[in-house]
């Protein structure tokens, strides 16, 4: 017998890594940035449309929270390299797309630059809790 009640708990993690220097308006930006790309990869983690009382529809969101972290510039090249070895979904905001204006431009300021030098300010990933998790490893919780 299940309990419609009980808590839900995820075998998977959503999680989003931003360097510790960004001004709180770069933070913002990083985050919604590297989230939108999760949910069209992995639509299963989709929820349900919403709706208010007077039946009002809002747009579907994750249906699992996204725990977002911080930590240095040495903690970002370490967890990017700890999510390309485990190939687990990713999104990544480098510091040169703060200088561009669109979608083609980001992509080509990311493109010109191979994986090794990338200036990595922020990284979203998703996957298994542990899997995760070994990713972010040495980053703390955002403030």
């Amino acid at each position: 017998m299940t309990n419609e009640n009980a808590p839900v708990r995820f075998d998977t993690k959503i999680a989003v890594l931003l360097r510790d220097d960004l001004a709180v308006w770069q933070r913002l930006n990083v985050t919604a940035f590297l989230v939108s790309g999760v949910g069209p990869e992995i639509p299963e983690i989709i929820g349900e449309p919403y709706a208010d009382a007077d039946g009002v529809p809002y747009l579907p969101m994750f249906r699992q929270p996204v725990l977002v972290f911080e930590g240095t510039k040495e903690t970002l090249t370490a967890a990017h390299g700890r999510a390309l070895a485990r190939s687990l979904p990713r999104s990544v905001f480098t510091s040169d797309l703060f200088a561009t204006g669109n979608d083609r431009d980001n992509r080509a300021a990311v493109r010109a630059v191979p994986t090794g030098q990338l200036d990595v300010v922020g990284l979203a990933v998703y996957g298994p809790r542990n899997a995760v998790d070994k990713v972010v490893k040495g980053a703390r919780m955002h403030p």
